[in-house]
């Protein structure tokens, strides 16, 4: 069977051909017609870009490229765009393709109209921001409308101080220069690229108004309500700066003042367990619903030092919690912060060699011999663990027969206890005494404050960790001194020691003083603060005490009484004279309510529920700021408000801490609320943070907010919380700063940079800190750095100051005028 037949072709190839050259003719004609219509959209966006030139900068563009002979300028070019034309090449050009032509050439001369000749000509600042405004000081320009080379751009965007391209010109908020000081409100301000399109108001947007067609004035409208909403955002994060300001305490009088004396503190140096009689005053007191009220006589009923009520503050700080909430705030604020660590990432780069090299040529300071506060420690927990089983074991055997307790209705000496207990000297080891936080304690609050009980005795603890114990503490006062006896060889590193007072009995501060003056616990290198665990429904199930008013009346009574008459409470006083602080502890992880500004007052909250942690806050900040009015009044030193905040719960402890308190305790939380964070930052609270100790309760080293803190500029310090459970060496503050300088790979600088804020946060006299920090310390910027006491250099002060600056000159549209000294 034969192979069918190929049917034959009926297309001719005379047919294919003609086929394959109309396909090309349409592919050609589309061609075309793409490209007419890009050129078209190209010319149309030159026409828009060139309606929006001035007047001024068209003319100054025309001119240029008429003296340079370059180019024709455009009105020049209008009578050819008729009739046939020559090319380059000599060719003829019909109508329509020099239409093309014409239209490219216009494309490439619009484009060499805005492009610069050089690389010092590019315009590093956006068409749509306002130029630099210019001012005549002395005959020279402030920052204006004039170009700016590339040099002195880039030290414009980054906030340099001498790199200028006129010799004359001086650069806003420049507080390290002698010569310069902060310009007054006709001056001209120099405004960042990003402050400028903030600030542009709807005037000027309207402006060029005229000259843009339908589509610009759709963007116009687009671009007004943007810059309406970056204003309110702005207005909305001064109010809550605004808040802190109408609550935390400020002494009236500055330390460092002329008119200031200082005889406490000269007593205290002098002889700190020598009373001298001081005449009482005439003020009454009186507890009103939880807050003290001062009178100046029996007769008087002008309180005269008023505070915000609890209803007051209770709806600002739901205000703030709201703004908290709103989203263009917290993308506003992270935005802010991200270029804060962005800016300090680019210093580094810039200047980490000169800050070193700075670093070299001051003499004999270096990062061990500058001082360094450990901000944050508690008393029961100030020793490590080796030194204590060292203690006991030297108790157990020169002292076996004190009788140091009382249980179970009999008297026992230190020998009967450890019969008790089945040990001897010999078996105890670091690994039995168990006080080591570990794994367990991750999260676990309860087991860790079980760590506080040696061998996991309480009653251990009674006696070697108590001051108010059969013995009088005088096992702790011994131990204690050993501790301070270290501080003071060391020379260089202080310590802020916080000591409890529980609010079950007024007596405890008299018993809690008797303490301190009888076994003279005292030293230069050493603070203390008071804290009050927040403990309420733990005495109210025990019977202790009935109300939050009955708390409130043994924590703050006492202090009144010494305070009018401080022969009332001859040793409380003395001992108040050592007092920088008052300290908040507990969980905070605990659930609670969130308060209301319709809560009921303490007298009335008789409930076995725990208040609130902002509860708390209020009624002693309220109390705290009454007394230190008062204290004040009588030349007496107050006492600041620094509870522990945001190591875990509910962000609304922090927002209460912002608008309270001076510093706080950890604040790891922070990394939560971009708004927070940022008003931290602009009010430069201070952080006494622990990373070891977060790293055992709550987080984990590594996601330990720190670093980025330092980063963006917070006032952060390093701390060590709680030596006993945390720390290996006889060091503990030592140990605290080599983790973190070598796991986040801190420089010289960075350390000594925390350690400089250490002594900045602590409540340590003005005369102390003179001596450490140098003679104008409480100045801002350079003129309060002294690199030979701080070994910080000034290139890291300036930086930190000027960024500070222009954040607060951002906020408030440039109309500020910033204080020259520290908050005191």
């Amino acid at each position: 069977m034969g192979s069918p037949s190929l049917p034959s072709s009926s297309v001719s190839p005379l047919d294919l051909a003609v086929a394959a050259l109309v396909g090309a003719s349409v592919m050609v004609v589309t061609a075309f017609y793409f490209h007419k219509r890009s050129v078209d959209q190209v010319l149309g966006r030159l026409s828009h870009l060139k309606n929006r030139f001035s007047d001024d900068e068209e003319i100054e563009l025309f001119d240029r490229h008429e003296s340079e002979g370059t180019l024709e300028s455009f009105e020049d070019r209008g009578e050819h765009q008729n009739g046939d034309e020559m090319s380059d090449h000599g060719e003829l050009v019909s109508e329509s393709n020099a239409r093309v032509v014409e239209e490219e050439f216009y494309v490439v001369e619009a484009v060499s109209n805005i492009m610069p000749k050089s690389l010092s000509e590019v315009a590093l600042i956006s068409s749509k921001l306002r130029s630099f405004h210019t001012d005549q000081q002395n005959g020279q320009n402030q920052y204006g409308g004039r170009s700016m080379t590339l040099e002195a751009a880039r030290d414009a965007a980054f906030e340099g101080k001498t790199n200028s391209d006129d010799k004359g010109s001086n650069l806003v908020g420049r507080y390290c220069d002698q010569g310069n000081k902060p310009v007054n409100e006709n001056q001209g301000v120099w405004r960042t690229q990003s402050e400028e399109r903030i600030l542009e108001s709807e005037a000027n947007s309207s402006e060029h108004g005229a000259n843009r067609n339908s589509d610009t004035s759709s963007d116009s409208t687009f671009n007004e309500s943007v810059q309406f909403e970056d204003q309110e955002v702005l207005k909305m994060i001064r109010g809550c700066l605004a808040l802190r300001e109408k609550y935390v305490f400020r002494e009236s009088v500055v330390p460092w003042t002329n008119s200031v004396k200082e005889p406490c503190l000269k007593e205290v140096n002098n002889d700190p367990f020598h009373f001298i009689p001081v005449e009482s005053s005439s003020h009454i007191f009186r507890m009103e619903d939880g807050v003290m009220r001062v009178y100046a006589s029996k007769d008087d009923t002008e309180d005269l030092f008023p505070v915000p009520s609890s209803t007051t503050f209770f709806t600002d700080m739901h205000h703030l919690l709201k703004v908290m909430s709103h989203g263009t705030v917290r993308t506003t604020c992270h935005h802010r912060l991200r270029l804060l660590e962005e800016k300090f990432r680019l210093h580094l780069l810039l200047n980490a060699d000169l800050e070193f090299l700075a670093q070299k040529s001051a003499p004999h300071r270096d990062f061990y011999n500058i001082r360094k506060v450990d901000t944050h420690v508690h008393h029961s927990a100030c020793m490590n663990q080796k030194h204590l089983l060292k203690f006991i074991k030297l108790k157990l055997r020169n002292e076996p027969n004190e009788v140091v307790i009382y249980r179970d209705e009999q008297h026992l000496t230190l020998k009967e206890v450890f019969d008790s207990l089945d040990l001897t000297g010999y078996d105890l080891n670091v690994d039995l005494l168990d006080v080591h936080a570990d794994k367990s304690t991750f999260h676990r609050f309860d087991k860790f404050n079980l760590k506080y009980n040696p061998c996991g005795q309480s009653r251990l603890r009674e006696i070697f960790l108590k001051q108010d114990n059969l013995i009088k503490g005088r096992f702790l006062a011994e131990i204690t001194k050993q501790v301070l006896s270290d501080l003071e060889a060391s020379k260089y590193q202080m310590a802020e020691y916080r000591i409890s007072i529980y609010g079950r009995k007024q007596s405890e501060w008299d018993q809690l003083a008797s303490w301190f003056v009888n076994n003279q616990i005292y030293s230069p290198n050493a603070v203390w603060l008071i804290q009050l665990p927040r403990l309420y429904n733990v005495y109210k199930s025990m019977g202790t005490v009935t109300s939050v008013q009955n708390m409130l009346d043994n924590i703050f009574i006492p202090l009144f009484e010494v305070t009018v008459d401080p022969n009332s409470h001859p040793q409380l006083h003395l001992f108040l004279l050592q007092v920088v602080g008052f300290d908040m502890v507990d969980d905070e992880s605990k659930p609670e309510r969130r308060p209301t500004k319709h809560m009921p007052t303490p007298t009335q909250w008789t409930n076995d529920f725990n208040p609130a942690f902002s509860y708390y806050a209020y009624y002693c900040y309220a109390n705290l700021y009454t007394l230190n009015k008062l204290r004040e009044s009588k030349g007496l030193p107050t006492i600041s408000f620094r509870p522990h905040c945001g190591e875990a719960g509910d962000i609304d402890h922090l927002a209460a801490g912002f608008l309270l308190c001076h510093n706080i305790s950890h604040g790891i939380n922070l990394r939560k609320s971009p708004l927070l964070q940022y008003l931290y930052y602009l009010a430069q609270v201070g952080l006494a943070m622990s990373p070891l100790s977060n790293n055992s309760l709550f987080l984990d080293y590594n996601r330990n907010p720190f670093l980025m803190f330092f980063q963006r500029g917070l006032n952060v310090s390093l701390s060590t919380d709680d030596p006993l459970q945390i720390h290996l060496t006889k060091e503990p503050l030592v140990e605290e700063y080599s983790v973190a300088a070598k796991v986040w790979k801190l420089s010289s600088c960075d350390l000594c940079e925390i350690a400089r804020n250490s002594v900045y946060q602590s409540g340590f006299p003005h005369a102390a800190k003179l001596h450490w920090l140098g003679d104008g310390y409480y100045k801002k910027g350079c003129d309060g750095n002294d690199i030979h006491k701080t070994n910080v250099p000034n290139i890291r002060i300036s930086f930190r100051h000027e960024t500070w600056t222009a954040e607060m000159r951002f906020l408030h549209g440039g109309e500020i005028i910033l204080p020259l000294e520290i908050d005191h």
